[in-house]
């Protein structure tokens, strides 16, 4: 004889469903932490990022800046990414004369500040006199005085000899030189669509 069909058919009891649906929640609050994890990490690299590029922006307005830096700290604030940064810049003296350093630090206005670990970015820039300050003239690099001049007469250096000083040279009225020939391009042309014949 055959049980009855109802004694064949036996489903999950209550307690079987309540362990499965402890697991599944457990495995998704772990899945929701892990994906709120890296968005955060994303967003803060972000701002590290543009916090970086502020303070290399800062170092190099410093570096062109007509005189040179005082030393010292000095702070302020600027918009940048749709954001507003605090930065902060220290100037000052290294071993080597003439030679400055320059310490930016920058941050989100929006954290509160609890040490140097409230920085986002450091950079460290120098800064020196050896270079001078921009002047605003050019050289003439059209012509060269005394060599090739229409109607002139110049010399070039030939080659050297051991020593290393010249030994030869050429003159000539009117030598062609590289710096005072015409610098014509042919127009650019565009014949357009062409009619079907």
């Amino acid at each position: 004889m055959k049980p009855p069909a109802c004694a064949q058919e036996r489903g999950f009891t209550l307690i079987e469903v309540l362990v499965a649906l402890a697991v599944v929640t457990l495995g998704m609050a772990a899945l929701l932490g892990t994906l709120n994890s890296a968005a955060g990490t994303a967003g803060y690299l972000q701002d590290k990022t543009l916090a970086e590029w502020i303070a290399l922006n800062q170092v190099a307005t410093v570096r062109l800046s007509a005189q040179g830096p005082s030393k010292g700290s000095t702070d302020g604030e600027v918009d940048y990414a749709g954001r507003k940064w605090k930065w902060t810049q220290t100037v000052d003296d290294m071993p080597i004369p003439g030679v400055l350093s320059i310490v930016v630090k920058v941050r989100p206005s929006d954290v509160v500040a609890s040490g140097d670990n409230a920085w986002y970015a450091d950079v460290t820039g120098v800064v020196g006199d050896a270079v001078g300050a921009p002047r605003g003239d050019l050289p003439n690099w059209s012509t060269t005085p005394g060599l090739g001049t229409p109607g002139g007469t110049g010399t070039q250096g030939g080659a050297q000899n051991a020593t290393g000083t010249a030994t030869g040279s050429a003159t000539g009225a009117g030598a062609p030189s590289l710096f005072n020939a015409p610098m014509t391009n042919p127009p650019l042309t565009n014949p357009g669509p062409q009619p079907h014949q």
